[in-house]
């Protein structure tokens, strides 16, 4: 099942939603201050891209990622979860969609802490 989600993930918006997280992960990427939050978008651009078979483990971030999810969580990251967790809902109506809502379910943990989130 993860290949073919996968495959059906990618050929239905994944492809477009990491190419998106990537080019934002560039832009972020420009500035100094920057290079942390967009070492993020290209974590988050790689699991937008394959997202079944990967778990997302939280925690283990210290005292810099502490205030680096603060600021996240401040400026984009709730409505980034609360998106996801919308979508995933959406998706979990149907049993055919099921596996793609949890798959937006984990976007929205990772979308909500970053730092220091591990990639399985």
């Amino acid at each position: 099942m993860n290949f073919l989600g996968n495959i059906i993930w990618l050929l239905f918006g994944g492809i477009l939603g990491a190419i998106a997280w990537f080019l934002t992960g560039l832009i972020w990427c420009v500035t100094i201050i920057g290079i942390p939050f967009g070492i993020q978008f290209f974590k988050i651009a790689a699991f937008v891209l394959w997202p079944f078979g990967k778990e997302i483990e939280l925690g283990n971030f210290g005292a810099g990622g502490l205030i680096f999810n603060i600021i996240w969580i401040i400026f984009f990251g709730w409505e980034f979860a609360i998106a996801h967790l919308i979508i995933g809902a959406i998706f979990c109506v149907t049993v055919v969609g099921i596996p793609f809502g949890l798959q937006h379910f984990k976007l929205a943990q990772l979308g909500l802490i970053p730092f220091g989130a591990r990639i399985h």
